[in-house]
């Protein structure tokens, strides 16, 4: 019994030492040379890393003769312990778990796509019953997940994190090896506090009849985190649009660290690189549907439908093509990704792929501008720093792959949603 324990604990300390020494070699030189390289797109950026909060996670792939991928990162000023608001990236781990906890329910006639009413249970909580942008009017998983992988929709991610439950959802969370990342709070609606911890009772009907109810919930845990940064600016702006010139503080809110941002996309893309009790609880046409609709342009979506004009096909789409209204659709090129915006930040944490070139690479970006140092005043430099920021990197990044030569070009038809 005392030798197994020996041989036990050793074997652990074998990993860890193996692990510790595997994250090491991560290399920080490469990215920072690109950039250099380039000062007619990055040297503004260069000049103020800290001040403009850059970290940048770049995975090359390359892929064996049975097409099994294999992953060599370079990083430029990542730090998870260095906060930044994560804003909407946290809502493609809450559509995966969604789609899991479906899974996991294991109840007769509960699918993503069965109708779903949500109550209201405490103070500020708000009530569903339509959803006029799905075929039948109805509000389902399958929807919101959409609306979310689509344009980015808040209440979609409201009502999944409601569905899930915050304690479930950041159980799972570090059950998945997120281990500097949480998810607290609702979007957009000041969601803090004790209102954050109550989520709503929720019920799924077919043609009358109640397939599963759940109850509401109540989490009592605050998952601290050790973080810098979480103070920022000279002042804000309150709900009475009156600035306050006292620091804006992001303690208690969303963080999700951008090493656990590509891990979550490295998992849902390439599941079969890790241990089984590593993977997601997804189905094969589950992992079909969200790569597809996390790759769509929101043109090609009927339900919903967007107006093109508020909605432009590169809308969500920042690694590549920023924010460009009038950017040129590359046909072979895929971006398959999840953005955020708020607070003056912008991240996208994408995979970019061209099928014709048999090109594939993992990037993870995050930069923020508020030159006057006042947050919540909806002024930031996202049309002349940010979006110009992440579309080059994305930009020169790709151009960067296209000269790798590859020992045998990747077989990527399980990514290739094109109509």
């Amino acid at each position: 019994m005392i030798l197994n324990t020996i041989t036990k604990t050793l074997t652990l300390l074998f990993i860890c030492i193996i692990s510790h020494s595997y994250a090491q070699k991560m290399d920080t030189i490469y990215l920072e040379k690109l950039l250099q390289n380039h000062p007619d797109l990055f040297q503004n950026i260069l000049n103020h890393p800290s001040k403009n909060e850059v970290q940048i996670l770049y995975t090359q792939i390359d892929r064996d003769k049975n097409n099994t991928p294999h992953f060599r990162s370079y990083s430029y000023r990542l730090n998870p312990n260095w906060y930044f608001y994560p804003a909407s990236t946290v809502k493609l781990p809450t559509a995966i778990l969604a789609l899991e906890k479906i899974n996991e329910l294991h109840i007769p006639g509960l699918t993503k796509d069965t109708p779903l009413r949500i109550d209201s249970a405490f103070e500020k909580q708000t009530t569903v019953t339509k959803d006029t942008s799905a075929r039948n009017g109805l509000p389902s998983v399958a929807q919101y997940i959409k609306k979310i992988l689509l344009t980015s929709d808040n209440d979609a991610q409201n009502r999944l994190f409601e569905f899930i439950g915050r304690a479930e959802l950041n159980s799972k969370l570090k059950k998945y090896g997120t281990l500097n990342s949480r998810i607290v709070n609702r979007l957009a609606i000041g969601d803090k506090g004790i209102w954050a911890k109550h989520t709503n009772p929720i019920t799924f009907y077919q043609d009358g009849k109640t397939i599963y109810q759940q109850p509401a919930q109540f989490d009592p845990n605050d998952y601290t985190i050790e973080l810098k940064n979480t103070t920022q600016g000279k002042g804000y702006m309150n709900d009475k649009e009156e600035i306050i010139y006292e620091p804006w503080s992001f303690e208690g809110l969303n963080v999700f660290a951008l090493e656990d941002q590509q891990l979550i996309m490295k998992k849902l893309l390439f599941p079969e690189v890790f241990e089984s009790k590593q993977r997601f609880k997804l189905k094969k046409e589950d992992y079909a549907f969200i790569y597809d609709y996390m790759s769509r342009y929101p043109f090609e979506s009927d339900y919903p439908k967007y107006d093109t004009a508020e909605f432009w096909p590169t809308y969500s789409k920042l690694l590549f093509y920023g924010r460009d209204k009038e950017a040129t659709i590359n046909p072979n090129i895929r971006v398959f990704n999840k953005y955020g915006d708020s607070y003056g930040y912008n991240i996208d944490n994408a995979y970019i792929v061209d099928f014709e070139n048999g090109i594939e690479f993992l990037l993870a970006v995050v930069v923020q501008s508020n030159e006057n140092g006042i947050y919540n005043d909806g002024i930031y430099e996202y049309e002349t720093v940010t979006y110009p920021f992440l579309k080059n990197i994305g930009q020169v990044i790709y151009q960067e792959e296209l000269k790798r030569v590859k020992k045998f070009k990747p077989d990527l038809s399980k990514f290739d949603f094109r109509k």
